[in-house]
């Protein structure tokens, strides 16, 4: 496949050199899902402000986008080679906090998935070797038993599981280690 070269300030989401296909299905995956979700569910954001649907929609485009991202070698390999660049960009990912916010929906519910991913994610890059994956996959699994019994808008629930998909399993786990790194 076709790699092309990215520029230096797309680094932080694709790596610095990402197949074409993968930036395709990438931001295919952000738009066509995030889309859907708007169109099925207008109750989300038809009461609220144009400019805070607009900004919302956006933070859920980066939200979907980042998880099909993070799953890609480049972007692992990027952030594999600086443990400070992975826990700054765990630090700075507030966006379903603001998610919330913007569409007025339950912040204490948003709080408790943020804190939670946050946390394993900053758990799992303390863990080196083997085990991340495996330790990873349960707190994953963990998440996704516990995040329906606390939401139930389906809005909601698929945006906060992929933001911890994203955040705790896709980005926090270097799932190349070990392969040659682009």
């Amino acid at each position: 496949m076709k790699e092309v070269q990215i520029p230096t300030f797309f680094h932080e989401v694709f790596g610095q050199r990402q197949r074409i296909v993968d930036i395709i299905i990438i931001l295919l995956f952000g738009v066509t899902l995030t889309t859907v979700l708007f169109i099925l569910y207008p109750h989300m954001y038809r009461d609220i402000a144009m400019w805070r649907s607009v900004l919302a929609f956006i933070l859920v485009f980066d939200i979907l986008s980042g998880c099909i991202a993070n799953f890609t070698a480049s972007t692992s390999h990027y952030y594999a080679k600086s443990q400070a660049k992975r826990i700054v960009f765990i630090s700075i990912h507030v966006h379903l906090l603001l998610v919330a916010v913007l569409l007025q929906l339950s912040f204490m519910h948003a709080v408790l998935v943020w804190l939670y991913t946050i946390m394993c994610a900053l758990l799992i890059q303390a863990i080196n070797g083997r085990h991340q994956v495996f330790v990873a996959g349960v707190l994953l699994s963990l998440g996704v038993a516990w995040i329906p019994m606390l939401v139930t808008e389906a809005f909601v629930l698929i945006v906060s599981l992929l933001f911890m998909i994203k955040v705790l399993y896709s980005f926090s786990v270097d799932h190349y280690r070990g392969y040659e790194s682009r």
